[in-house]
């Protein structure tokens, strides 16, 4: 026994050794993505303030979207459609343009060469309500338009009247220099992404199918150039949507006997409820890393101080390190695991009676990985209470679409364009949080990508469907210069 232990000892030293002559290679290694030497941008002469001027105008127009549609106003949408008809005269006579459900807007801009697959650039028209009693707390006035500050300030100018715009005056200076693109270029602006597409760019994606038409790739909203957002992370990040998250709503619904306040049961109806929810919150879906979030991680890696560059270089031996450090923060946590989130509560009456029924709302969105009916099982185990009904809302829900591939024609061009206009960003491709317009294109293209190409500020993260919404009068220039250097590139 004495003469095997000292092998054993000197083994034991010699795997020690090799695991750490692993972790220092892995750690030191050229990540998969790194600053790139990228050309001269395109010296396009965009006239910022002017487009800036143009997006706070489409601002005015309260093109909101209501869960109930009976509440919104299509006379809104009419609105915005007769401005950038006057705002665009040439994309209004050079492309033709087709009305979809009354309100989705398609243009097609025909190429020389019909053998090409088209591509589609898309985006949405309506907005999310201002939240009743914040209006005061807004520097600017919602739907005013203002531009002060070197800022645009409202309701969409980011989400997503930004991108619309941007796409428009690329499109009108393009047809301005006498650009005809090879390859036909489709324009699509849906109406209802806010509730979840379904009357737009659902039915947008409908009438292409319907007619055969397949395109190269689609680009929506969804990534934008992170800046200051990840901890410890100095170089921005562009991160383009290869995917996105699914998502179902879920109800819980007790049913109780009412009656005085005076001689209350045990439990109430939303005693019953709040319990059931308190246990989904208590007891979520596990985390863990997708494919997608893995090579996000692996891409910023090389640009973070030792001890993170160590642990996310080397997922083999520290994924759950750091996954669980992930979950620490909501902005990350929700990237590695299908979300919990209660949104409304309803019951009672009168302070005085018991309520006959207690009803909650829970939304989960959903990690790739994950489906719909695994959510409402886990739903079900969770609560485990026959007086608690649990039931899928049935109008709008969403599984989590496959990941569009990186190796493509079409990421690489989305790729290197941004390279140009973004020099000092790193390029990766991200998981969307949320839900776009885009999911509904994925059965009639090669592939679809979410990016705005917009830098995004931690300072900015509140405003999105939050109170003072704004976007850069710059960044609205530069966003031009984007889709216009795109448009070119993909011939």
């Amino acid at each position: 026994m004495r003469s095997a232990a000292p092998r054993i000892l000197k083994g034991l030293g010699f795997a020690v050794l090799a695991l750490l002559l692993v972790l220092v290679i892995t750690t030191f290694r050229p990540g998969r993505a790194t600053l790139a030497a990228a050309p001269a941008p395109p010296k396009d002469a965009v006239d910022a303030v002017r487009v800036a001027g143009h997006l706070a105008q489409a601002l005015r127009f309260k093109t909101i979207s209501h869960e109930d549609p009976k509440n919104d106003d299509y006379a809104e949408l009419d609105g915005l459609r007769a401005f950038l008809e006057a705002t665009y005269p040439k994309v209004h006579t050079t492309l033709s343009r087709e009305i979809i459900n009354g309100h989705a807007l398609v243009y097609i801009w025909r190429g020389t060469d019909p053998s090409l697959k088209p591509v589609l650039l898309t985006a949405h028209q309506d907005v999310v309500p201002i939240e009743p009693g914040t209006e005061q707390s807004w520097e600017h006035p919602p739907f005013e338009g203002a531009i002060a500050g070197g800022f645009v300030w409202g309701r969409g100018a980011r989400d997503d009247k930004g991108s619309l715009i941007a796409i428009l005056e690329a499109a009108e200076a393009l047809i301005s220099e006498g650009f005809k693109p090879r390859r036909s270029a489709y324009l699509a602006f849906g109406f209802d992404e806010e509730v979840g597409g379904l009357n737009g760019a659902k039915r947008v994606a409908e009438s292409f199918a319907a007619k055969g038409t397949r395109f190269d790739y689609v680009l929506d909203e969804g990534g934008v150039v992170s800046d200051g957002i990840i901890p410890d992370l100095v170089t921005p990040v562009a991160l383009v949507g290869v995917t996105e998250k699914g998502f179902v709503t879920v109800e819980l619904l007790v049913e109780m006997p009412t009656g005085h306040s005076s001689i209350p049961p045990p439990q109430t109806s939303v005693g019953i409820l709040a319990a059931a929810i308190d246990r989904l919150e208590r007891e979520q879906l596990p985390p863990r890393l997708t494919g997608t979030s893995r090579r996000l991680l692996e891409t910023i890696a090389p640009e973070l101080p030792f001890r993170k560059r160590l642990t996310m270089s080397n997922l083999w031996l520290f994924e759950r390190l750091v996954v669980s450090a992930l979950t620490k923060d909501p902005a990350t946590n929700a990237s590695v695991r299908t979300t919990t989130a209660p949104t409304l509560f309803e019951a009672g009456v009168k302070e005085n009676i018991l309520p006959s029924t207690a009803r909650a709302l829970i939304n989960f969105r959903i990690l790739p990985g994950d489906t719909v009916d695994g959510v409402v099982a886990h739903v079900r185990e969770v609560v485990a209470d026959e007086r608690v009904r649990v039931k899928r809302r049935e109008r709008n829900f969403s599984e989590p679409p496959s990941a569009s591939s990186t190796d493509s024609r079409a990421y690489q061009l989305i790729e290197n364009t941004i390279h140009q206009l973004f020099p000092q960003a790193l390029v990766s491709p991200s998981l969307v949080l949320g839900a776009t317009d885009a999911r509904h294109y994925t059965s009639v293209a090669d592939g679809v990508y979410r990016f705005a190409p917009m830098v995004l500020h931690k300072r900015d993260l509140q405003t999105i469907h939050g109170t003072n919404e704004r976007t850069s009068v710059d960044a609205m220039g530069t966003a031009v210069r984007f889709y216009m250097q795109l448009l070119r590139a993909g011939d």
